[in-house]
């Protein structure tokens, strides 16, 4: 059991769950496992979002990889995946993203990226905290001329700018855009500083919603998690599409023209179809996790397209492409992975690529995601004791009546039985056609592992 970090690197309350001396010690342990194998002082580049505690997490940080004898480039605030694309152009050692992406702004957190701009595997976060509870963090201290030098970089933020200009400006140039307008909604959050920059600079008409950030109304009833006020938007002003990033910037979901939420399920469609029409998508495969709907997989049958699931997490998302040599992926949340673009999920890129995909296809955002049925879920949370929310599987009753419904739906719908990584929780996901039904039977299937795993 890990004990700072957990499914996207450490996020806690700022300042006192993740005080600036935790922050300091994660720094220097992170400085030392991500570049011992290097024989020269390592360079670690700092992005961060827009929370009030940014700058003070960033200070611990910074002083961290210092210490240790790390020189520091800040970037200032910036979206992760820019921080990501950053780290692989200029060679940098590691980066690390301060933000506690859709949380609310009390949370701050901590991200690592490797020299390759990906997210670290969890042996690496397990390396680390090793590292900070050894009592060995005192013997990594550079004296002398092996101090670290910080330097502040905002300027590279043209460079993640430029990055979407030369992948998609030659396209929107040859692509009619006279009568296309998008709203934004960058959530208060890192987006806010880039977004109007990459759609002005591509010539793509557009209005932009919570883009004023002031420390405290990051996600704050706006962005990804809370499409009400651009559904609104959308459908009053008259807009072709809606988009909704997250605070740290690697999600996006969307709104089409007549209001209706177009989740990462459905952007996956819409992509991997046009990706096989192309004869980008390589290996002919799509990656999700076991949380994608399952008229997702049933796309995919229909559309002759192959179709791997991972546990929660795009990380693990992104291990199974890099493993088997696939280049798209994602979650039903937004995460979106286009490993040809870049190696961590990219709101603003998933976005730019289904506008693209609209105008190209001539086709409105709500008739371009007929592809594919969302199925109906329920996810309903059991209560059960924390030390035996691992059990459901041992039994007998439980997995009887899991088997029975399963034999129920024959291939129409899916039960998903996840223990809670944080609480003392058995969370029962239910899919089918008819969502009065599967209500009962997940209620009822929760009350009987309640029951079952209770103290």
């Amino acid at each position: 059991m890990r004990k700072y970090f957990g499914t996207d690197g450490i996020r806690r309350i700022a300042n006192t769950e993740l005080s600036p001396n935790l922050v300091y010690r994660v720094a220097k342990a992170g400085a030392y496992v991500l570049s011992k194998h290097s024989n020269r002082a390592p360079t670690i580049l700092i992005g961060r979002d827009t929370r009030i505690s940014g700058t003070l997490i960033e200070s611990a940080m910074t002083a961290g990889f210092l210490s240790y004898g790390a020189n520091v480039k800040i970037l200032g605030v910036i979206p992760t995946p820019g921080v990501a694309y950053l780290t692989k152009k200029l060679k940098a050692d590691a980066s690390v993203v301060i933000s506690a992406s859709h949380n609310t702004f009390e949370f701050n957190g901590v991200k690592y990226f490797s020299n390759l701009g990906m997210k670290i595997p969890d042996e690496l976060e397990e390396e680390i905290e090793e590292v900070m509870d050894s009592g060995e963090l005192d013997k990594l201290t550079a004296v002398n001329e092996k101090i670290g030098v910080s330097e502040i970089r905002t300027d590279l933020l043209d460079e993640y700018v430029y990055f979407f200009r030369k992948h998609f400006e030659e396209d929107f140039e040859n692509l009619n855009r006279d009568n296309f307008v998008v709203a934004i909604d960058t959530a208060n959050g890192a987006t806010s500083v880039v977004a109007a920059k990459v759609f002005t600079a591509l010539g793509i008409k557009h209005y932009i919603l919570n883009n004023t950030p002031n420390g405290v109304n990051i996600n704050d009833n706006c962005g990804s998690t809370h499409l009400d006020v651009l559904k609104k938007y959308v459908v009053e002003n008259h807009c072709n599409l809606g988009i909704a990033y997250d605070g740290d910037g690697d999600r996006c979901l969307a709104v089409d023209d007549k209001g209706n939420e177009i989740d990462g399920d459905k952007l996956l469609a819409v992509i991997s179809q046009y990706m096989k029409e192309k004869g980008t998508l390589k290996q002919n495969t799509l990656v999700a996790t076991v949380m994608s709907n399952l008229g997702l997989q049933k796309y995919t049958e229909k559309n002759g397209i192959n179709f791997e699931q991972t546990k929660v997490g795009d990380r693990y998302v992104l291990e199974k492409m890099l493993k088997e040599g696939y280049n798209l992926g994602g979650e039903q949340s937004g995460h979106i992975i286009m490993l040809d673009y870049n190696p961590t999920g990219d709101g603003i890129l998933t976005s730019l690529m289904f506008i693209k995909i609209m105008l190209e296809k001539n086709v409105s955002s709500s008739k371009i995601c007929d592809i594919i049925q969302i199925y109906p879920q329920v996810l309903i949370n059991a209560k059960v004791d924390n030390d035996k929310k691992y059990d459901y599987d041992k039994d007998e009753e439980i997995k009887k009546e899991i088997e029975k419904l399963e034999k129920e739906f024959s291939g129409n719908g899916r039960v998903l039985i996840r223990p809670s990584g944080t609480e003392p929780l058995v969370r029962v996901m239910i899919e089918g056609q008819d969502k009065q039904y599967i209500t009962t039977k997940a209620k009822n299937l929760a009350k009987l592992i309640e029951d079952k795993l209770s103290v």
